[in-house]
């Protein structure tokens, strides 16, 4: 099975590079700076699961080496016009797409420009980040990748052959039969994460430490499991009772990764974690009145930046 991995940084360059490491055809479409980095240095993976350096397989177009069995989608939500062009290329009648993107609003894209048939479900839980040399550092005990189909229908090959190289690689997780609901149970927890981080400028922990924080984080799951319920994926008591222990747990360091960006004056992936959200609660006539503070917090951000960035 041959594997395209659009970019190498931290969640692309960590799959990558332990299927690599375990022997599976891996190719990592990159652009030219990435590209002289990894043939001068090698791909360097620092992880609580053991370190690597390596060799691997890059190509600067999607044009090169295909067409691919399974192509990895591991980019920004902001990025994904430009991603789905760069891999165009290499989708082949029977290519499948698995995008490891937050929320659902890629999937529309996806589909759209690609058809259904081609795109499947997919998520990544793997605490990463590169740091200034372009070095993986993975520092959580964990590294899941989830994927299947969206319609419920047994795996095709491809997807199962993705699983075994997955088992092989050491990371957790492989073939879901449910992803969908797993999608929906970890946007509401992101969004919520997001939303809370970002609009008090803390951690988890930070915001349980105000006077109302629990209370409005059990608010905003609240509003984010109405809009899951509304698509017909409620997560249910269980799947509640597993979100609001990543979220209520008192002195956490538990962050929105957006936070961390926003702080760094970076771009953020307000409108696909959050304004999606919003959007989705507005058709179905649900309030998100948490939600849409959160998200004008966001907007300003953004509108300061742009201008900021102005010519």
């Amino acid at each position: 099975m041959k594997i395209l991995i659009l970019g190498a940084g931290a969640i692309g360059g960590y799959v990558g590079g332990r299927l690599h490491q375990s022997g599976a055809d891996v190719t990592f479409l990159v652009r030219a700076g990435r590209n002289e980095a990894l043939q001068r240095d090698g791909l360097v993976i620092r992880s609580t699961k053991g370190d690597v350096t390596q060799k691997v397989k890059t190509v600067t177009s999607g044009s090169e080496g295909g067409p691919y069995d399974v192509v990895l989608l591991t980019c920004k939500a902001y990025d994904l016009d430009s991603a789905m062009d760069a891999i165009a290329p290499a989708v082949g009648a029977n290519t499948t797409i698995v995008p490891l993107l937050n929320g659902m609003r890629h999937l529309e894209a996806l589909d759209a420009r690609f058809g259904a048939d081609k795109v499947v479900g997919g998520l990544a839980r793997v605490g990463v980040a590169m740091d200034g040399q372009g070095h993986i550092l993975h520092t959580s005990p964990f590294a899941v990748i989830s994927f299947g189909e969206r319609d419920g229908k047994p795996a095709r090959k491809a997807l199962t052959d993705l699983d075994v190289a997955i088992k092989a690689s050491g990371i957790d997780g492989g073939l879901n039969a449910n992803i969908v609901q797993d999608l929906w149970d970890k946007w509401i927890m992101l969004c919520t994460l997001a939303a809370t981080c970002c609009l008090m400028r803390g951690s988890s922990g930070d915001v349980l430490e105000a006077d109302e924080g629990l209370a409005i984080v059990l608010e905003t799951v609240e509003e984010g499991r109405q809009v899951g319920a509304a698509a017909g994926h409620d997560p249910g008591e269980k799947g509640l009772k597993t979100i609001r222990s990543f979220l209520t747990v008192k002195g956490s360091k538990f962050t929105a990764s957006m936070l961390h960006d926003l702080e760094k004056g970076n771009m953020v992936e307000a409108d696909h974690i959050v304004g999606d959200m919003i959007a989705r609660a507005k058709k179905a006539g649900i309030a998100t009145p948490n939600l849409r503070m959160a998200y004008a917090h966001l907007q300003v951000y953004l509108a300061k930046r742009a201008r900021k960035l102005a010519p």
